[in-house]
């Protein structure tokens, strides 16, 4: 099934800087662009590490201020990570103050790839690069939202042509597919309960799907059937088979 792809909807120019930028320049191309992050690469345009606004604020968080005493770090009593943030405090160029290793995406990973990317590593933005770490562009969370923004007749159109035509080989007419505000309601009848499961997940995973209802109805019942019995055999079987 297509899926909408990062390079589809990912930012060509991307704001970088080198290793050894110094701290305030990286702060005001923050500001400039109005970006919350951005990536630092080596001479060949290499993601070598990330920069957040959070990465400023802890440099900013540990500026002495003249009505208290300056706090000391004993680097060899912090942990791993303490040790990176108190190195951080004190940072003065982009490659003291950077997030290594970088989470980057391909510009050929599925938006929905990028998304699980985003909220397992909590950041707003992600390079893209190329097979050989090359910074090609940079994806936000606002691009990615954009696959709901999908038109409910083009959503229609990718159900019956990728699901029921293609998929589970259906005529068009024997299911009908209606579309409101992303959520898609598929009524009609099948003739295994398997088509109906199938239709039903491989519509969920359709760019810009928000729901599906389930309307459908079949003549044969063939969940207690094994996969390798001629009840399944076909397509049907075949992707039961692949999940």
């Amino acid at each position: 099934m297509k899926h909408d792809k990062v390079g589809s909807v990912m930012a060509t120019e991307v704001v970088r800087v080198l290793d050894g930028t110094p701290f305030k320049e990286v702060a005001g191309l923050l500001a400039e662009h109005r970006i919350s992050g951005l990536p630092v690469v080596d001479e060949d345009e290499r993601v070598i590490g990330v920069i957040s606004e959070t990465d400023l604020m802890v440099r900013q968080a540990e500026t002495p201020d003249p009505g208290r005493h300056k706090r000391r770090f004993r680097l060899a009593g912090l942990n791993r990570g303490a040790r990176r943030q108190a190195a951080k405090a004190h940072a003065r160029t982009a490659g003291q103050l950077m997030s290594v290793p970088p989470v980057t995406v391909y510009a050929g990973n599925t938006i929905a790839e990028a998304a699980r990317t985003m909220a397992q590593h909590r950041v707003e933005r992600l390079p893209v690069v190329d097979e050989e770490d090359r910074v090609v562009g940079i994806v936000t969370r606002r691009d990615l939202i954009q696959v709901f923004l999908q038109p409910d007749a083009k959503i229609r159109r990718m159900v019956i042509d990728e699901v029921l035509v293609r998929s589970l080989w259906l005529a068009p007419s024997s299911v009908e597919v209606g579309v409101d505000a992303g959520v898609v309601t598929l009524t009609g009848h099948v003739e295994r309960r398997s088509e109906a499961g199938i239709a039903l997940a491989m519509t969920n995973r359709i760019d810009g799907v928000v729901a599906v209802v389930d309307k459908l109805t079949y003549r044969l019942d063939d969940a207690h059937l094994r996969p390798d019995e001629p009840a399944v055999q076909g397509v049907t079987g075949e992707w039961l088979r692949k999940t």
